[in-house]
């Protein structure tokens, strides 16, 4: 028993097309972290894939819901908000962390604009003192 759907020759191109457009970007994404080197330039290529790619997946994903007739297709509009909105945040806290353990074990990274984090690695002695004000 299979439920054979018929699209207008429009919606099949349309939403080829988004899907094809989707899997590419995710295939470069997905070659991109293979490839760069380091830990700062490899996270750019996941953020593409879950911004891009699944904004494409999900208007093909709309694009058939409506052509088919089956209606408003909410649930991967609110799952490519969630992703939209969930991805760039995350990814700023890695690269925030990423930045403060390379500055804190000396490593050449860009400097700190901030003036609560020191840009040279921290002595024993700047360690002992960091944990007795903590605790005061």
């Amino acid at each position: 028993m299979t439920d054979e759907v018929n699209l207008p020759l429009w919606a099949e191109i349309a939403v080829g097309a988004l899907v094809l457009g989707g899997s590419i970007i995710a295939l470069l994404g997905s070659l991109g972290l293979m490839r760069l080197k380091s830990y700062f330039e490899r996270v750019h290529a996941p953020s593409i894939i879950a911004t891009m790619g699944c904004w494409l997946i999900m208007w093909a994903t709309f694009v058939f819901f409506t052509a088919t007739g089956q209606g408003f297709a909410l649930h991967a509009l609110l799952i490519a908000v969630f992703i939209a909105l969930t991805v760039p945040i995350t990814t700023i806290f890695l690269m925030r962390a990423a930045l403060f353990r390379a500055r804190r074990t000396g490593r050449s990274v860009p400097p700190s604009i901030s003036r609560i984090v020191a840009n040279a690695p921290l002595s024993e002695e700047d360690v002992a003192e960091e944990t007795k004000s903590s605790k005061s």
